[in-house]
């Protein structure tokens, strides 16, 4: 192979470098209007009226829009809202009234002019809360808060438990979490004369908006067109039909001239989808050898005040549950809810890294109490390839315990001496002197932080600063996930007479670099240079069905799709040279020039539509959901200061089994992408909620990691070839994010003996818990565990 595993730049990287690519905040159109939206400032009220009439006399103002000016339509996952809100507001940020003015100046003046009284109704804002008797409604016609209850079982939990040698449990509480795209949300809209609408959407579901949309506005699917701007960012933050979609279209329709909403920074902070608040209440089993025996989970997950793609986490959770490690015995419940805030959606793991923070937090408690090595506890249950688990993943290829050995190999471990730091304290599973706060469920090897500030039985410590290593395993899907009846991808492979080669791919390009993945694929399968292949751009028009860019599923699917539809096109050029009696070496551009100009001549396009071997759940949620599984390992080292309970991550060695990489440079990138994000999640980034509003929607209060926190990160590439994947390959865009967290608070674990079960990890959480292991007379809440 000439071009698979090649590390080839992106095709738009000069583009971007430049600043030539165009995002939606680029765009240009004639008449081009600018809009704005009247926005709630209570969580939840009856909206008692709304007045637009001054507005609307605004100068510069083509069009103001309230409920009663539009179809009463309801959109969404649940069909549970409108695009402009006429009864009632269920969050803060719920769209009132909207603008379309020659400027973005003139839209906000015509703002001030709406009139508007919402009288206000209790609200609830804690998910833990909010299935209690009597607790506020969220949507009265659904006479519960409960949107939806997942179960899953195998085995018999209980005979796993009443068997065990070892049980822990623990309730883990996870954040939400913003975004944080680089471009903020919107879209341009534009009807032409015929009535048929172009939306310019940096959507990542072009095909299913394009469906829903037009539903929504009650035209013809056909009549609307998606073209899609290079989009900054996704992180599954573009992943369903959203407001500002339908406002733009319906403000063009009104005005008859195109129409851009465009967020602002601190709008698509607060009115983004985020990743749900979630509470895992887990236990776990295992025998004396550190065989795993049971595992139990009670889940609450917070869906926000309308459902969408946040509401379906459960899902990915409950395969997770259900096949990661080789566990006999499983029970899952997770019940989604409603609540005052802000609605959630799919971010990047979709429910993998809440769940996985559980699983992995355990594993290393149990690895305690039995007394062995972490990584070696994973070892012993991992998965294997060609195992199919009780909740129906058939496991094709398969580099868990190459994995997780690769990192063994790379951190030192526990006991040792760091390159230029200090010995760590303990090794991993040492038993040390337990808490006189111990609980019956707690690992009787839980180590104490004494008032000296040391550990029990060692010198007191002449510095704060204390380093631990931490390890956790993930498991996730990598060759699809069928949570629609399709799960597929169309690719069609133009090649003309000058022997270029066009990709029509349906599958959208968020920054992961699917064009070029696509090119290369294309390139090798035809056997032509990468500069003969171009990328056809991403309209709905033009390219054919995908159901879109989520479940990191794009290389395996999209990818199967174009080496076939290019295989197709290679065999219609060696039909043609056959016909023409060319010789087998005769170039492309002059095969097919023959071709168009012989008596009843053709086109060379190849075509291809790729739908793994996958299913949907069945009705006990049993299934293959993927065509391929992905593994993976981290090992985190970190130091903390137990005087400040500042955590810094000093170093990631990251192992992945990614089938084959096509080009090992965007693989690198995934992972070490996925690391700092997972370092966020883990240490810094909360949506902070107060009365049900993001009190910190911006860059300045909402802490993402940036440089100053990059640690030195070791990527590993495992390759497995795995045998449905195009040329080998699975996806890699979600793992690298999944265990960053588990593996974090496993190393604060290691480094001071205190058990951190709520995100994220920031000082004043470590503080406190170290503080409250060491005040044994007043012990309070340790670590979210009450």
């Amino acid at each position: 192979m000439t071009l698979i595993g090649q590390r080839i730049p992106k095709l738009d990287a000069a583009d971007k470098a430049t600043g030539r690519s165009r995002y939606i905040q680029d765009l240009r159109l004639p008449g081009l209007l600018e809009a704005r939206v009247l926005r709630s400032t209570v969580p939840h009220g009856r909206i008692v009226s709304v007045d637009v009439s001054r507005a609307r006399e605004a100068p510069g103002v083509f069009a103001v829009l309230a409920s009663q000016d539009i179809p009463p339509k309801r959109y969404g996952y649940a069909k549970d809202t409108t695009a402009l809100k006429g009864d009632r507001v269920r969050r803060i940020g719920d769209e009132i009234a909207a603008v379309a003015a020659v400027d973005a100046d003139a839209a906000a003046e015509a703002l001030d002019l709406i009139r508007f009284e919402i009288e206000p109704l209790p609200a609830v804002f804690d998910p833990e809360r909010t299935l209690d008797p009597g607790a506020p409604l969220v949507h009265e016609d659904r006479g519960s808060n409960l949107v939806r209850t997942h179960d899953y079982a195998h085995g018999r939990v209980e005979e796993g438990f009443a068997r065990a040698a070892h049980v822990v449990e623990g309730t883990f509480r996870l954040p939400a979490q913003a975004h944080g795209c680089l471009g903020p949300a919107g879209a341009v809209a534009e009807w032409d004369a015929r009535g048929r609408l172009t939306l310019h959407d940096p959507t990542q579901i072009p095909f299913l908006i394009q469906r829903d949309l037009a539903d929504t506005l009650g035209i013809p699917p056909s009549d609307l067109r998606i073209i899609q701007p290079t989009i900054a960012g996704g992180f599954g933050a573009r992943l369903d039909l959203y407001p500002h979609e339908i406002i733009s279209a319906l403000l063009a329709r009104a005005a008859g001239r195109p129409v851009r909403l465009a967020m602002d920074r601190e709008e698509d902070f607060a009115t983004d989808p985020v990743r749900p608040r979630t509470v895992v209440r887990m236990r776990t089993a295992a025998a004396a050898d550190g065989a795993l025996l049971a595992r139990e989970a009670d889940v609450i997950v917070d869906c926000g005040a309308y459902v969408s793609w946040g509401a379906v986490t459960p899902i990915v959770m409950m395969h997770t549950m259900g096949s990661f490690y080789r566990v006999p015995h499983v029970k899952y419940r997770a019940r989604t809810v409603y609540t005052n805030t802000a609605p959630t959606g799919a971010f990047r793991g979709f429910g993998n890294p809440e769940i996985t923070f559980a699983i992995e937090s355990q594993m290393d408690e149990l690895a305690a109490r039995i007394g062995i090595d972490p990584v070696e506890m994973r070892l012993r249950n991992a998965n294997q390839p060609g195992e199919v688990t009780p909740q129906g993943s058939r496991i094709t290829s398969c580099g868990m315990k190459e994995c997780l050995e690769a990192v063994r190999e790379r951190m030192p471990p526990p006991g040792t001496r760091p390159p230029g730091g200090r010995p760590l304290l303990r090794a991993a599973g040492e038993n040390l002197v337990a808490s006189a706060t111990q609980t019956e469920t707690e690992s009787p090897s839980s180590p104490a932080i004494c008032p000296a500030g040391r550990i029990e039985g060692t010198e007191p410590a002449r510095s704060p600063l204390r380093r631990g290593i931490g390890v956790a395993a993930v498991f996730h899907v990598g060759g699809g996930a069928r949570i629609y009846r399709s799960d597929g991808c169309g690719a069609m492979v133009k090649i003309d007479d000058f022997g270029k080669a066009t990709v029509v791919v349906g599958a959208t390009d968020i920054g992961q670099g699917m064009e070029t993945v696509a090119a290369q694929m294309a390139a090798e399968e035809l056997g032509v240079p990468l500069e003969a292949v171009r990328i056809a751009p991403a309209d709905t028009d033009v390219r054919p069905w995908d159901v879109g860019v989520h479940a990191s599923r794009t290389t395996f699917i999209a990818g199967n799709a174009v080496r076939a539809a290019a295989k197709d096109a290679k065999r219609q050029i060696e039909a043609a040279r056959t016909a023409l009696g060319l010789p087998p070496d005769t170039p492309y551009d002059k095969v097919v020039r023959s071709e168009h100009f012989r008596d009843q001549g053709s086109l060379v396009i190849g075509r291809a539509y790729f739908d793994p071997p996958n299913a949907m759940v069945d009705a006990e949620n049993k299934g293959n959901v993927s065509a391929a599984y992905v593994f993976g390992a981290h090992a985190a080292e970190v130091e903390v200061d137990v005087e400040t309970g500042q955590v810094r991550v000093l170093r990631v060695v990251a192992a992945h089994d990614v089938g084959r990489a096509i080009n090992p440079m965007y693989v690198e990138g995934q992972i070490e992408g996925g690391v700092m994000q997972g370092i966020g999640y883990a240490l810094l980034e909360e949506v902070i909620l107060r009365e049900g509003g993001m009190s910190n929607p911006n860059f300045l209060d909402y802490r993402m990691p940036g440089p100053q926190d990059m640690p030195s990160i070791e990527t590993v590439i495992v390759e497995t070839n795995d045998p449905s994947g195009p040329f080998g390959a699975k996806g890699i865009g979600e793992p690298p994010l999944v265990p960053v967290a588990a593996a974090i608070a496993n190393a604060v674990a290691n480094a001071t003996g205190v058990r951190l079960r709520e995100l994220p990890m920031t000082p004043e959480r470590v503080w406190r818990a170290l503080r409250a292991w060491a005040d044994v007379e007043a012990p309070g809440e340790i670590c979210g565990k009450e």
